[in-house]
């Protein structure tokens, strides 16, 4: 079982503590948030990250924000738990189980008002633990479920970091190459480097050699020539948020694999579970994508690759259309094909 990535120790007025992603594969270790302040670096620092991981990294945010605050009454407490909301929901805009998190955690706590601040604060914590005991459970469901389009043996590329790191247990688009291996199929797997910070060569390498899994890394530019070869069976990714219609936003670079794959003949598959959906937004159009600082471009891991003064363009996620996606491995099911008749179907099968 990997390590998780994110844990919290204590009650109400206890600390998050997370792997520090920054600092891998170099060098392990944990750190502890204990105010909201230190959540909101954390997740936009990417020292957590991953859409699954960020949404409970968040929940615990909000408890971190109002835990041991002192309340006049439970308007006072409403404003600071609203105001921490707002403020953890400017940390990262693409991911949607951030803002999903948030809201639920609210409106559990809201719930409780008529019994005091005190039972408030309570309720928001219980909701964070739900949150994050639900994920694991999630993790497992995407596992099997994507058992159905995983052959014996198989070659998978994937792209970024869809694992043990970016959720609360052994991932999405991973917790599919993990159950396989637990069931005994033979899989290898080819992880991106992920340009511009590497999260497939520092984050999903790391953990699937430390798995003792079969493991290569590749540039992102090195994937078509992969898949010209035929050594690649299929691609697995994780998102970042899923339109209504299936269009679906993920780190950058996974555009361009969902385009080669197509090429090459190869099943292009999304891995993400429900909370990753968000049906409010009806195309991929409509998803906002995070520019994120030049410096990750020209200056990555403290060395200069590029002149001084050059500009720089660095999203960091970009949106592969529905009619490039095989399907999407979701906990409550696999939606073929995904448009909005096959996503809805889906998602409201309990």
């Amino acid at each position: 079982m990997p390590k998780p990535t994110i844990e919290w120790i204590g009650g109400v007025d206890g600390v998050a503590r997370i792997i520090d992603q920054t600092k891998l594969p170099v060098e392990f270790g944990f750190v502890d948030i204990s105010t909201a302040d230190e959540m909101f670096h954390a997740i936009k620092t990417l020292m957590i990250r991953g859409a699954p991981a960020i949404g409970v990294a968040a929940a615990y945010g909000m408890v971190l924000a109002v835990a041991r605050g002192e309340f006049a009454d439970a308007s006072s407490y409403e404003m600071a738990l609203a105001q921490a909301a707002v403020y953890l929901k400017s940390s990262r805009p693409t991911a949607v189980n951030l803002f999903w998190a948030i809201d639920r955690a609210v409106k559990a706590s809201l719930a409780a008002g008529s019994a005091g601040v005190s039972a408030m604060k309570q309720a928001l914590f219980d909701e964070a633990r739900l949150i994050h005991e639900e994920d694991r459970v999630v993790c497992r469901k995407i596992g099997q479920v994507g058992q159905e389009i995983l052959p014996d043996p198989a070659r998978v590329l994937t792209h970024c970091n869809a694992g043990a790191l970016a959720t609360a247990d052994y991932g999405t688009a991973l917790a599919v190459i993990y159950r396989a291996a637990e069931m005994g199929k033979t899989i290898s797997v080819y992880a991106d480097e992920t340009r511009p910070l590497l999260q497939g060569s520092r984050l999903t390498a790391w953990e699937l050699a430390d798995e003792g899994l079969d493991v290569t890394v590749l540039c992102d530019n090195m994937a078509a020539s992969l898949m010209r070869a035929g050594k690649v069976d299929l691609v697995i990714t994780g998102a970042d948020r899923i339109a209504a219609n299936g269009d679906t936003a993920n780190k950058i670079g996974t555009l361009g694999l969902a385009i080669l794959a197509c090429e090459f003949g190869i099943p292009f598959y999304v891995a993400a579970p429900a909370s990753t959906f968000d049906l409010d937004i009806l195309s991929g159009d409509e998803i906002p994508i995070e520019e994120r600082s030049p410096l990750e471009v020209t200056e990555g891991f403290g060395r200069r690759t590029a002149p001084h003064g050059v500009k720089v363009y660095n999203p960091a996620f970009d949106v592969t259309p529905a009619r490039l996606i095989t399907a999407i491995i979701t906990e409550r099911g696999l939606i073929r094909k995904p448009d909005r008749d096959s996503i809805a179907r889906v998602l409201h099968r309990r």
